[in-house]
């Protein structure tokens, strides 16, 4: 049997991209629908219009990269933006072609989790990531590492971030994050 590679990429039920330097070389329809732009207003930029802030995309590239090198692929749950504006949470997977330099070239799968975890509340660009760790069920010390700050001010964080979402203890905080 022969396979359409493109065809296949096409069809995809999650999204799909291929990217040199953190920027997007092609992407297939289910991305464009999930994220709101055309194919042809995507191709050729930035990833940066995906995320919803400058800050998270630098910070996320960063932190990717000693993982890409060792592994040479990537996975977590994060905060996109879409083209309306809307935030969302999204399940993102990638691998480098290339370890050594892990942005020269990759490819991408990215899946909606809007249905399943709606984001509510609205939340800071650190919040998201403090958020997003605890639902990988990482600890103050575990997140703080992670982002290169201070367990404290993780805690912190977390104070924040059970207060919006009127939570009691972490485990309910989790639970609420994953329900919306």
């Amino acid at each position: 049997m022969d396979v359409d590679y493109r065809l296949a990429f096409e069809l995809a039920p999650v999204g799909l991209c291929v990217s040199r330097n953190r920027v997007i070389v092609d992407c297939n329809a289910q991305l464009c629908e999930m994220f709101g732009w055309s194919r042809e207003l995507l191709k050729g930029q930035s990833f940066l219009v995906l995320y919803p802030s400058a800050e998270e995309y630098e910070r996320l590239g960063q932190r990717m990269i000693p993982i890409l090198n060792a592994k040479g692929r990537y996975a977590d749950d994060r905060i996109m933006k879409r083209a309306s504006g809307e935030v969302f949470w999204c399940h993102v997977t990638g691998r480098a072609l290339n370890r050594a330099s892990p942005h020269e070239a990759g490819i991408w799968a990215f899946e909606d989790l809007s249905a399943q975890r709606p984001v509510k509340a609205e939340l800071t660009p650190r919040e998201r990531e403090v958020a997003a760790r605890l639902l990988e069920g990482l600890t103050s010390k575990e997140i703080g590492k992670t982002l290169e700050i201070s367990h404290r001010t993780v805690e912190i964080y977390r104070a924040r971030l059970m207060r919006k979402y009127r939570a009691n203890t972490t485990a309910d905080l989790v639970h609420k994050l994953m329900a919306g």
